[in-house]
């Protein structure tokens, strides 16, 4: 699971980068609003993009206990270990 994490983070850095813009360091400790400035645009661009790299889906329930880059990549990397243990919860058809 530590790989997915490290693979997440590092695709949350590209999407910060490229597709929303984001100039500064994109570190595991940044909040998601107050340190990557990000709108609900910003964080449903960063959803979708990891849900299409990741082929996981990502629920309003999981934002919930979302509220920094390491949580987000976390989610990813446990929402891709119960696709790969064959639960279809959270898995994309």
């Amino acid at each position: 699971m530590a790989d997915t994490v490290t693979e997440a983070m590092a695709e949350i850095r590209r999407i910060a980068r490229e597709e929303l813009e984001f100039e500064g360091a994109v570190e595991p400790s940044h909040d998601l609003l107050r340190d990557l400035h990000l709108d609900s645009l910003g964080l449903t661009v960063l959803a979708v993009g990891l849900e299409n790299r990741f082929r996981v889906l990502l629920s309003e329930e999981d934002a919930q206990g979302v509220r920094t880059v390491e949580d987000l990549a976390r989610l990813v990397a446990t929402r891709v270990a119960a696709r790969a243990s064959g639960s279809e919860a959270g898995a994309h058809p």
